[in-house]
């Protein structure tokens, strides 16, 4: 497993890391996203460790709390060295009824920055991530507030997560200007079905040194090639959980290329759609999600694989963005 920079941070990252979003499930959204106990969670752990994976990324959000609860367990019971791994968790969703338990306020960051430190068992968080824009909380709030809690050494690293590129570029621009911890890391959707990051966020976080987070690297298991030609499984992620949302008149050329090159380099679409994002430069990590040992280690051969240009060329252009402005004024 090779390591990276996070962004211009000095934090290296393993190029594949393991999204914890599985976790403590029981019903509704979380049933369906996943029921993983603490059992079949330390399987997991294991396999993403010994597999060389440092970066463990969860959510106050996911599964109400019992993602970081069982996440933390699992690396205690596993005796993972503290210093060893990269604990990241995220904060803006609801965690209570009222406008004071969610968003990206000071008080609601600094509440749920403690309860995340005592769910995961730690005395720190790696990399501490605003899940959402909050179009309320003035950003200057928001910033302040997380540097104040890595002034504190509660956290170590600041990030953004599923904002557009306006936004990322004002939080860096209040950073720099009121000297404040930087902004590290986006983590943001990106896929071979879904590149609209390449449009503003990619130049973006080129241009100013942001670490990119890929979520949901396979479509919502959309790349696995299960659900081609109208096919819909009993219990698959995409027939239970429409999200995140696929073009799937588009699509469908793409999971045929995909067959193609998978077929040429003797393994699968899914493996080769993460290989193709490993191949980009603006992407620092890519998260990996699972329910069982054997799906997150067929994912995690997606390493050993190196797309030729052939490879490279047949996927972007199947996968092309349509143009738009000003993209084709500017000849792009």
């Amino acid at each position: 497993m090779k390591m990276r920079k996070l962004g211009n941070s000095g934090l290296h990252v393993s190029e594949l890391s393991f999204g914890a979003m599985t976790f403590g499930g029981t019903d509704g959204l979380w049933g369906q996203v996943g029921k993983l106990g603490q059992q079949e969670a330390d399987a997991l752990v294991r396999a993403a460790l010994n597999a060389g994976i440092n970066l463990f990324d969860t959510a106050n959000v996911y599964a109400h709390g019992r993602s970081e609860e069982i996440l933390g367990q699992s690396l205690r019971n596993l005796g993972v060295n503290r210093d060893d791994v990269v604990i990241a968790t995220k904060v803006a969703s609801a965690m209570g009824e009222g406008p004071n338990r969610q968003g990206a306020s000071r008080g609601h960051i600094m509440s749920e920055a403690r309860a995340s430190l005592k769910r995961l068992g730690v005395d720190h968080i790696d990399l501490y991530q605003i899940h959402a824009f909050d179009p309320v909380t003035p950003i200057e709030e928001t910033l302040e507030a997380l540097d104040t809690l890595v002034r504190a050494g509660d956290v170590r690293y600041i990030g953004l997560s599923n904002w557009a590129a306006w936004q990322v570029m004002k939080a860096i621009g209040i950073t720099r200007a009121r000297y404040l911890a930087p902004v590290t890391s986006l983590q943001a959707y990106y896929s071979l079905v879904g590149r609209d990051l390449e449009r503003e966020l990619a130049p973006l976080m080129s241009s100013e040194g942001v670490g990119l987070m890929v979520w949901s690297p396979l479509a919502g298991g959309y790349l696995t090639g299960k659900y081609s030609d109208g096919n819909s499984p009993a219990g698959a992620r995409q027939t239970e959980l429409d999200f995140p949302p696929i073009d799937r008149v588009r699509g469908e050329p793409l999971i045929g290329a995909l067959r193609k090159v998978a077929a040429k380099h003797g393994t699968q679409p899914a493996q080769v759609a993460i290989a193709w994002l490993l191949a980009q430069p603006v992407v620092s990590t890519v998260l990996i999600g699972a329910k069982r040992v054997e799906q997150l280690r067929d994912n995690l051969t997606a390493t050993g694989i190196t797309l030729d240009g052939e490879d490279m060329a047949v996927l972007n252009k199947v996968s092309a963005l349509p143009r738009e402005y000003p993209g084709w004024s500017l000849g792009q």
